[in-house]
């Protein structure tokens, strides 16, 4: 009997991945994102008021990234910074309603990325995915509100 082959698991997700980055990239250019300020969007808008210094540490990030992601949605229109009364040395992050708007056609492309990817399986084996994949990611430490490709170089979720 010849010798199984290696289910090579953690190939196919990193290709698979890989795939599902570049469909949701493709689908948010239309609204002037990338994946990153996408993110960053969604994120000001779950937690208004959230400071620079911390949304960089939600990242993982160094602050000098998120400066510059949030510069280009600043530039776009999309979120304002104003200086916390709170605490001079701190920036507040919020969503304007031009970016409440992208926000949705964010939403739309995520859920069309989602059903894209998931095409191939019926309803049951999708949430039998789903539910593993979540499992998956909890056991390693991954917060499945932020993406690893923020970090500056630091291991992100438990080796």
């Amino acid at each position: 009997m010849p010798a199984r082959r290696p289910a090579r698991t953690g190939f196919l997700l990193s290709q698979l991945g890989a795939f599902a980055s570049a469909r949701f990239a493709d689908l948010v250019k239309p609204s002037g994102l990338t994946p990153a300020t996408a993110g960053v969007l969604r994120i000001v808008a779950r937690e208004p008021g959230l400071s620079q210094r911390a949304l960089a540490t939600r990242l993982g990030t160094v602050p000098s990234r998120v400066v510059v992601l949030v510069d280009s949605l600043e530039r776009a229109g999309l979120v304002v910074r104003t200086r916390d009364p709170e605490d001079r040395r701190n920036h507040r992050l919020d969503v304007t309603e031009a970016g409440e708007r992208t926000l949705q056609e964010v939403r739309v492309a995520a859920q069309t990325q989602n059903a894209d990817i998931l095409a191939p399986l019926d309803e049951g084996e999708r949430e039998t995915f789903a539910a593993l994949i979540a499992k998956l990611a909890a056991a390693h430490g991954l917060d499945p509100e932020v993406h690893a490709g923020y970090s500056d170089g630091r291991p992100t979720g438990r080796r």
